[in-house]
């Protein structure tokens, strides 16, 4: 099986970024900020930091007075996740999720800061600073559980550090179904994925996780991290789907259900693979600039244009990452049905994995219950399998 390994949400880099002393060099309005008073704190450097996939970059930074008050301001290009630390430590950062035009109160102190941050001023506040104490509780029963290590077995560690995690992953899971979208579920989906495998995990986390997915295609139409939570959720899925199948020893055979493919044709409406049920589909994996693929094309139109009134479909997937190029090709080689996806992610997609394929083209051809009767099917091959499925 393959093993998805954690369930970490990070926007792409932060370009437009300020602080309270660069703004007028950089000339961005300010458009957030954050203060309020952290007692016992005084002189010490405070920091607003942006996460990305190349690690933490300063967006503002001051120093707390003499009396505990501070302000953090700067511009932010948009709703992400974001940490304010206290001093040069790591064991004092809170995690937020900051958005253009928010001004955030909090009320702290030293001892207290990443227990009780004590958040107003935005929907996300008073949810963070429930999450904050549970999860400091989560933080101290795992340093117990640690210097257990070596008493007791995998299995009863692995007991322990599930039954010390619920109250963290009951109250996710409890938020994120009242409010899917919310900032704040970006830092909660974790409660929701199998971050430690599959087996100990409940399938219904997934349809709290679609549905954050899909609130947050709404709410922040067309933000990196709207479609970066969209990606994970999908790459989930497909991960579970295939634990299924080699669960149940059906990854061989004509049992093996082809995993789902749920992406966006050409002009941005979604396309569902089981929207197909009820026909024999050939699932093709294809690209634009793959000559093997284009030079196969006449083929499967043929195929199609002979099979389609007898139940038969092309489900076609690009591994294209230039949606021009994409659109230029399927007008080019007449490919006329009308299902044609992409993530437009190339070679990055997910489903190379689901499908277990490293080379294109590439073919997968299912029956009317989607269940997959052969792959790397094409030309003569392709043609005769259909001549024995098709009614005569």
């Amino acid at each position: 099986m393959r093993k998805l390994l954690g369930f970490i949400l990070l926007v792409a880099l932060f370009s437009a970024c300020g602080s309270s002393e660069g703004n007028e060099e950089t000339k961005l309005d300010v458009n957030f900020s954050v203060e309020g008073k952290i007692s016992n704190a005084s002189n010490i450097p405070l920091y607003l930091e942006a996460m990305s996939q190349s690690g933490s970059i300063k967006v503002a930074e001051t120093t707390v007075g003499s009396d505990g008050s501070f302000k953090l301001e700067g511009n932010i290009p948009g709703m992400g996740i974001y940490q304010i630390r206290l001093g040069e430590s790591q064991d004092k950062v809170i995690p937020l999720t900051l958005s253009p035009k928010e001004h955030v109160k909090m009320n702290t102190s030293f001892d207290g800061f990443a227990i009780d941050p004590n958040f107003s001023g935005a929907e996300w506040t008073q949810p963070m600073n429930k999450y904050m104490a549970l999860y400091a509780g989560f933080l101290n029963g795992q340093m117990d559980l640690n210097a257990l290590q070596g008493q007791l077995t995998e299995d009863e560690l692995m007991t322990r550090y599930l039954a010390l995690r619920k109250p963290i992953d009951d109250f996710a899971l409890q938020q994120m179904k009242k409010d899917p979208d919310n900032p704040i579920n970006i830092i909660l989906s974790s409660s929701a994925a199998p971050t430690t495998g599959f087996e100990n995990w409940d399938p219904k986390n997934l349809d709290v996780l679609q549905a954050v997915a899909e609130a947050y295609k709404k709410k922040y139409a067309g933000s990196p991290m709207a479609t970066t939570m969209e990606n994970q959720v999908f790459q989930i899925q497909s991960a579970y789907q295939e634990y299924e199948l080699s669960k149940n020893g059906s990854n061989s055979g004509n049992s093996a259900m082809a995993p789902e493919i749920s992406l966006k044709d050409p002009n941005g409406k979604i396309r569902k693979l089981s929207f197909l049920k009820g026909k024999i589909v050939l699932i093709d994996f294809w690209a634009s600039w793959c000559g093997p693929c284009r030079r196969e094309s006449p083929n499967v139109v043929k195929l199609y244009k002979k099979y389609k009134d007898k139940g038969f479909t092309v489900f076609s997937v690009s591994l294209d990452d230039n949606p021009a190029a994409w659109k230029q090709a399927i007008a080019a080689d007449g490919l006329i049905w009308p299902d044609h996806v992409s993530d437009l992610m190339g070679w990055q997609t997910p489903l190379i994995q689901s499908y277990g394929f490293n080379s294109i083209p590439h073919t997968v051809l299912i029956d009317k219950e989607g269940k997959i009767i052969a792959t790397g099917l094409r030309g003569e091959s392709l043609e005769q399998k259909l001549k024995e499925l098709m009614p005569n």
